[in-house]
């Protein structure tokens, strides 16, 4: 996608999130027939710097030590204002309040640093049927600022549940169901019912699923989640532990992380018979009711 919409500044996603109680509050008042059609345009902002205390409190939180390299999953966070606002456009046909996380996959192309000035540009495609609603990606890119270079690149596919939209097949055939035996954890998380909080504190993303019961119960749910980028950065700072400079990593979510929670972990690793990292599968579940909440592959480029 070529054309875009310049914005003079990173967007602010407090401002963002009320934008979108507002739309949907407004939708349920028209009550106008759905657009079944995403916004033609992407968005972009340059001349974007990392905030260096933002940066180092992302690091600490996740368990990592801060350094000049900017961690893979702050780059989502850096870059998630923007793609946010392709989302709050008003030819944006799904509503972001309550919108579901299914799945992440990302390009870290080459390492960004917090004195780095960046171009970021963000927009929507493939807007398909699910049988539980409607799914989009969301396709966030973070350039070098002259636009000449592509660092990382990041897809994240979100599920508007119980939205279904005219003309998009929903898929009919039955979803097989595996029964998931838990292997032994490798890895043990505690997660308190503040873990929503603090890593809103360090990536800005104020979501109200994520900060307390009441908020999350206001959007459908019974209890705050933890984010799932909290769950992949988290995953990230430790498979491995000394990344190349290029690499990519996925990670798709099963189920959603109710606050307070014990996540039990399995990762394994691959490695070469000298001993050279190839890639790391991780997998995620709950340690009290095996259920599982996520799973994904870490590999070098």
């Amino acid at each position: 996608m070529t054309d875009a919409t310049v914005l003079t500044e990173m967007p602010s996603l407090s401002k963002l999130y009320v934008n979108a109680a507002a739309s949907a509050a407004k939708s349920r008042l028209l009550r106008s027939s759905p657009t079944v059609a995403l916004p033609p345009r992407a968005v972009e902002v340059r001349g974007v710097r990392a905030d260096l205390e933002k940066v180092t409190e992302f690091a600490h939180l996740m368990g990592e030590p801060a350094r000049d390299v900017v961690p893979s999953g702050y780059l989502h966070a850096l870059a998630f204002p923007v793609a946010m606002s392709v989302m709050v456009q008003d030819d944006f046909p799904l509503p972001l309040l309550g919108m579901i996380h299914l799945h992440n996959q990302v390009e870290h192309l080459a390492p960004v640093l917090f004195t780095d000035e960046l171009l970021i540009r963000a927009w929507a495609r493939d807007l398909e049927g699910h049988r539980s609603g409607t799914q989009v990606q969301i396709v966030a890119e973070i350039h070098t600022v002259d636009g000449t270079a592509l660092l990382w690149r990041g897809v994240s596919t979100y599920l508007a549940k119980g939205v279904y939209l005219p003309g998009l097949d929903k898929p009919t055939a039955p979803v097989a169901r595996v029964d998931f035996v838990p292997p032994t954890p490798t890895a043990q998380w505690q997660l308190g019912v503040d873990t929503g909080r603090a890593y809103a504190a360090v990536s800005g993303d104020f979501n109200p699923i994520h900060l307390s019961v009441l908020s999350a119960k206001a959007l459908g749910m019974r209890r705050s989640i933890a984010h799932g980028m909290y769950a992949a950065s988290r995953v990230l700072a430790a498979v491995p532990q000394h990344k190349p400079e290029s690499f990519s990593w996925e990670i798709s979510f099963d189920s959603p992380v109710f606050l307070p929670a014990t996540v039990s972990l399995e990762v394994i690793d691959h490695r070469t018979d000298d001993g050279v990292w190839l890639s790391s599968e991780f997998l995620a579940w709950n340690a009290r009711s095996a259920r599982k909440f996520f799973s994904g592959t870490v590999w070098a480029a």
